[in-house]
């Protein structure tokens, strides 16, 4: 996969997807980012010629092939799909309602599926694709009360096993990356919960959070980035159904 390639990295407006989108423009590939507010992706946009935006629902098929139609009418194929879009809520299990559970499958679950989806048969036909879906070390372990976004985090790690099986012979690698606690705004959203829920300071907060991780730290969204970036390349050929896990050491 030498060359410029075209990328597509879903929630690209912020966090770990802008991050990603930035390391595969820096690295030479035209890349197509989408999100579900245009000022944010405009901004990003703003940060480099190589990055486009387009607002999409990835838990809307309907939005997600007329993503797909004007990308690719625009700037040719997607030769790499970043999986990036996610959500996360908290609550005990047993206060977890049916359209909470609902919500969290929709956006991390059913989205990263009707984001590959539209890629496969054409990188099937090319024989050449990437596809990493960005999971969470929640995908390899259990946490309390995120029951809901757990059970979508799995879910993500099966499909990357799944469609690594399925397209090993066809020039496509599926791979997910797990990350621990990220220095994002979904970060300081759940910092925000947690004091509004315990009455713990934000530095509490963080200070509970960061201590999952053996290094004692927030892992960097470019730190996964690289990652990602890594595997959409040449030398990851034969790395595929893996769950990389970014998290300083916290799972494996």
């Amino acid at each position: 996969m030498t060359g410029q390639r075209h990328a597509l990295v879903t929630g690209g407006g912020s966090g770990v997807g802008a991050a990603v989108a930035r390391a595969l423009a820096e690295a030479g590939h035209a890349v197509t980012i989408c999100g579900r507010r245009a000022d944010a992706l405009d901004a990003v946009a703003a940060s480099h010629a190589a990055i486009h935006g387009l607002v999409a629902d990835v838990t809307d098929e309907a939005s997600v092939a007329a993503l797909y139609e004007t990308a690719e009418a625009a700037r040719g194929p997607f030769d790499i799909v970043v999986a990036n879009a996610g959500a996360a809520h908290s609550a005990p299990a047993h206060r977890t309602g049916l359209d909470d559970w609902r919500r969290m499958l929709d956006v991390n679950l059913t989205g990263a599926f009707l984001t590959v989806r539209p890629a496969l048969p054409g990188m099937a036909r090319r024989r050449h694709g990437r596809i990493v879906l960005v999971a969470s070390t929640a995908g390899l372990k259990g946490y309390p009360y995120v029951a809901a976004y757990v059970a979508a985090k799995h879910g993500v790690v099966g499909l990357a096993r799944a469609l690594a099986a399925e397209f090993a012979t066809r020039g496509l690698t599926v791979n997910a990356v797990c990350p621990g606690f990220v220095e994002t705004e979904l970060l300081a959203s759940s910092v925000a919960r947690i004091v509004e829920t315990t009455g713990r300071s934000a530095e509490e907060a963080r200070a509970s959070l960061m201590a999952s991780n053996p290094q004692g730290r927030f892992v960097q969204p470019a730190e996964v980035a690289d990652a990602v970036l890594w595997l959409a390349g040449d030398g990851a050929a034969s790395i595929t159904g893996q769950a990389i896990s970014v998290s300083g050491g916290e799972t494996w």
